[in-house]
């Protein structure tokens, strides 16, 4: 349940009944950007002071820019443009030269104006393009409510308070639901461990064919002004999905042709990520005209006769495959196993009829650990939601109107 709102309404009606007055960013807080120094990671002397980037605490190092408490504003390089990166910062740190360091002055609480900030659209100041930027100057101009301090300070308990049992609820769920993925993993590998009765054979007897795409290097270049077709790489290979977002790079359409006459992707092809993150993988599920891989995702063409594509990523997953692929890679800095290494990978084949009753089992229990809509997932994004919705209540006041 939500916390009573009685006792802030109450405040509100007798403190501020008609509105409150709205003042400038730049009026109600100091800005101390002067004291940010940023420092190449090579250079960084390990120390106990946290060193603070963008979105996160980079690193930890000796000395400190900063001492007290203090809000923390993206300037730029926000992970997210629509849930711009702000945070807390209490006690000495280290601020770089991607955040702008501000502090709240006496007449508006400082945790008050990190919630109203935390839940401001920050969008309409944002200047620069790809790499969006909110400029100082824009940033001072930022209008904040300033309800009395007694109506501030109780908004202030509420959220503070509810974000500690959201905080404490998610790591309960989440904890339930890394046991659901490692339940699911067990029965995982247990439905896909076989013994007399089962061929074993190479994963090359049982494809068609396995390519590759290209790196940009001197063929061409990501994110160009006419770039319109998606180029897949590793963080897109989501299961059995291809995930793309506003972080999925872009190719022209001499890109793509280039690209295509490489991997030649169609319907129905596993892509697998063989460097880097080894084992990421996804289904083409629609035509892909405007598709393309980068080198080291490998597009492996199933045949049908042989083996369900679904039932090869499940295999792919299994525990005793993925040791064996891990322990055939070269081992270098970047990881990588050779498409001609793939090829001779040993998997297990049942008959298409036991491939598909697997694959039904395990499709129904994958879709209860990670369908975001179902199950464990949908409970943690409905109290995220929940959240957001009464920290927007709380924070929404009439502006107060004077008399000209």
């Amino acid at each position: 349940m939500p916390p009573s709102q009685s006792k802030i309404e109450k405040l509100i009606t007798e403190l501020c009944p008609e509105g409150v007055e709205f003042k400038e960013l730049g009026v109600v807080c100091e800005v101390a950007d002067n004291k940010r120094k940023p420092i190449r990671s090579d250079l960084r002397a390990p120390g106990k002071t946290p060193y603070y980037g963008a979105n996160n605490i980079q690193d930890y190092v000796e000395g400190f820019t900063h001492e007290g408490e203090y809000i923390l504003i993206a300037e730029d390089g926000s992970a997210s443009l629509e849930n711009y990166s702000i945070q807390y910062a209490t006690g000495k740190f280290w601020a770089n030269n991607h955040v702008h360091v501000i502090r709240a002055l006496s007449e508006i609480d400082n945790r008050f104006l990190f919630h109203y900030l935390k839940d401001m659209n920050f969008i309409q100041f944002l200047s620069g393009g790809g790499r969006a930027k909110l400029t100082k100057t824009k940033m001072l101009t930022i209008r904040i409510p300033i309800p009395p301090l007694a109506v501030q300070k109780e908004i202030v308990r509420m959220l503070d308070s509810f974000t500690e049992l959201e905080a404490e609820l998610e790591a309960e769920l989440e904890a339930e639901l890394e046991a659901r993925k490692k339940q699911y993993e067990y029965y995982r590998d247990e439905l896909l461990t076989f013994g007399e009765g089962v061929e074993f054979i190479e994963l090359d007897d049982v494809i068609v064919s396995l390519r590759t795409g290209l790196n940009p290097r001197q063929n061409f270049k990501l994110n160009p002004p006419n770039g319109d077709n998606y180029y897949i790489t590793v963080r897109e290979l989501n299961g059995f999905n291809i995930q793309t977002s506003d972080k999925t790079d872009r190719v022209d359409d001499a890109g793509l042709v280039l690209i295509q006459n490489r991997s030649k992707l169609q319907v129905g092809d596993v892509l697998f990520s063989g460097t880097g993150t080894i084992g990421r993988t996804a289904i083409v599920s629609e035509t892909p005209v405007n598709w393309n891989i980068k080198e080291g995702i490998y597009a492996i063409t199933p045949n049908p006769k042989s083996i369900d594509a679904r039932f090869l990523i499940h295999l792919l997953h299994s525990d005793k495959v993925r040791r064996q692929i891990i322990s055939q890679s070269d081992g270098s800095t970047v990881s990588s196993i050779p498409m001609a290494t793939l090829r001779k990978v040993t998997i297990p084949l049942p008959s298409l009829e036991e491939q598909n009753r697997i694959v039904s089992i395990l499709d129904k229990f994958d879709a209860l650990v990670n369908d975001i809509s179902i199950g464990l997932p949908a409970e943690l994004e409905a109290r995220r939601k929940q959240y957001e919705y009464y920290r927007g209540k709380l924070l929404t006041f009439e502006e107060k109107e004077y008399a000209k």
